[in-house]
């Protein structure tokens, strides 16, 4: 599998660091950071659409599920081939295999090339995805990051990011999204750096075990 790997010494990281003070202290604290990469874009926004509202457990059964019955080769056509009923069969609810089939058709019709986004800026890639039934602008910003590892991504609405941000600026629960676009011009091209630390803020529930990452230095 691919990986993409933060180290706190490179350019990028450095220069966030340099214009944000307590994002130099959290990067400080937690270090490099590194986080796999789903380089098959159509897989990947399967599992998207899939994950969608249920947890990382089952959405995982599910996909599982739906490789036994596409032999292992999940592709549009492969999708297309399939009848509603053993879509459903693998635990798809009726919205996510018209979803799904969806995603599939504007593939085969070329009215999406995978092959291709690689070309698109962050934007376009968005509004393309977007015109999927069931493909968010969430879901967009996540595939940008994780399958085409772009790193000036920041998703407003995600709610790990906005949990981090709570916690590294001491900031009421209504402003925490407000923090992140007070944030973003500093953070501009790092944006997915700043993303990729103030995740780890949620996954080392440091918000459990520390006041605040002044709290976490003097620890």
């Amino acid at each position: 599998m691919k990986k993409l790997f933060i180290n706190k010494n490179d350019p990028a990281v450095i220069t966030l660091c340099e214009s944000d003070p307590l994002m130099e202290k959290l990067v400080n604290q937690i270090g490099d950071i590194d986080f796999t990469l789903r380089p098959d874009y159509f897989s990947s926004l399967v599992r998207a659409i899939i994950g969608q509202l249920i947890s990382v457990q089952a959405a995982d059964a599910i996909t599982k599920r739906l490789e036994i019955l596409l032999n292992y080769q999940v592709t549009a056509i492969g999708i297309l081939e399939k009848s509603e009923e053993e879509l459903r069969k693998v635990g798809l609810s009726r919205s996510k295999v018209n979803y799904l089939q969806n995603l599939s058709k504007k593939i085969v019709d070329n009215e999406i090339n995978l092959d291709q986004l690689d070309e698109l800026s962050n934007e376009e890639i968005v509004k393309l995805l977007t015109s999927v039934k069931g493909i968010g602008k969430w879901t967009a910003e996540m595939f940008l990051i994780f399958s085409l590892g772009r790193m000036d991504v920041l998703a407003l609405d995600d709610i790990g990011i906005q949990r981090g941000a709570k916690w590294l600026y001491q900031v009421d629960q209504t402003e925490r999204r407000n923090i992140l676009i007070e944030k973003a011009d500093l953070w501009t091209p790092h944006l997915t750096i700043a993303s990729i630390y103030l995740w780890e803020v949620v996954h080392l529930d440091l918000m459990s075990k520390y006041e605040s990452i002044e709290d976490m230095m003097l620890s």
